[in-house]
């Protein structure tokens, strides 16, 4: 996780607003929740005046990994001490999470106007597809739960990339999401900046003694529907086993209807990754060590 601060003052005391950055694995049942708990219990253990409130800049599904995620919080230490230099804030808070599958990267001071989630400018997913896997006992242990293992040992990569395309700029994509509480709250009008598939690589595989191809499909836009990537996903890769036409994904785009969407289809959770959440420069100035004293009170 990454984490920025801003530098605030109420009634005389210094407050700080965080913003970090880190990773977590998605593997448990209601995990966003879950991590977004663990990491206010280990901000409420640096023994902060304010009752600690995350607000993370993107939602994963249960199963959904996430290299990249962001969040803020506001941080008053007691009896006036300077806030945390950034570096220690990193060390105290991971020193706290570290029997959780959940690390803070980077933690940046910012302005108190900051917001994680609505200054975020764009958010990339990246979809890891493993080809030609009979079992999944037959992947590395370090991909276990971290890739869509398929029976196809390879798929019409030039037929997926022609599909992409017609998915790339500003849409409707209701055909694209899933049903869910939030749905008439949102517009379905999205632009998609990037719709890509690359040859990936296993996390083993320098040392795995058997090779496993793996495709990447890689995802850009300043924010997505609930679940669009993994339907976007399970599209493609049916467009690569011949199982849909490029002419047909076209049509079932125009159709702006999610009921459209053929049944089965949705690629699974744990092949998705968060791997960026960017933001402008100017709301994440340059890092300034304020104070070097030990986090333990």
């Amino acid at each position: 996780m990454h984490f920025s601060v801003w530098l605030l003052r109420k009634n005389n005391h210094v407050t700080c607003r965080y913003w970090k950055h880190y990773a977590q694995r998605g593997s448990i049942p209601h995990l966003f929740s879950v991590h977004r708990h663990k990491i206010q219990e280990a901000i409420q253990k640096l023994k902060p005046v304010n009752s600690a409130s995350l607000s993370v800049s993107s939602r994963t599904d249960t199963g959904v990994h996430a290299l990249s995620n962001s969040a803020h919080f506001d941080l008053q230490r007691r009896n006036n001490k300077p806030p945390f230099a950034e570096d220690l804030l990193v060390e105290a808070l991971n020193y706290h999470l570290q029997t959780e599958q959940i690390r803070i990267n980077q933690a940046h001071r910012v302005a108190d106007d900051f917001h994680a989630r609505y200054r975020a400018q764009s958010r990339t997913y990246v979809y890891r597809v493993a080809l030609g896997v009979r079992h999944r006992t037959l992947l590395p242990l370090t991909e276990s739960n971290l890739c869509w293992d398929i029976q196809d040992t390879e798929l019409d990569v030039e037929a997926m990339r022609e599909a992409a395309a017609v998915l790339i700029g500003t849409h409707d994509f209701s055909s694209f999401r899933a049903v869910n509480s939030d749905m008439t709250f949102k517009n379905p009008v999205k632009t998609l900046d990037v719709a890509s598939i690359q040859l990936g690589n296993s996390f083993a595989s320098t040392y795995f003694h058997r090779q496993v191809s793996f495709l990447e499909l890689t995802f850009t836009s300043r924010s997505f529907l609930y679940k669009q990537v993994r339907r976007m996903t399970g599209a493609l890769v049916a467009v690569g086993r011949g199982l849909l036409t490029v002419s047909q994904l076209r049509d079932l785009l125009e159709a702006k209807d999610n009921l459209a969407y053929p049944q089965n289809l949705v690629a699974p959770a744990h092949g998705l990754f968060l791997t960026q959440v960017a933001y402008r420069e100017s709301d994440l100035p340059l890092r300034q060590a304020l104070c070097t004293d030990n986090f333990k009170d």
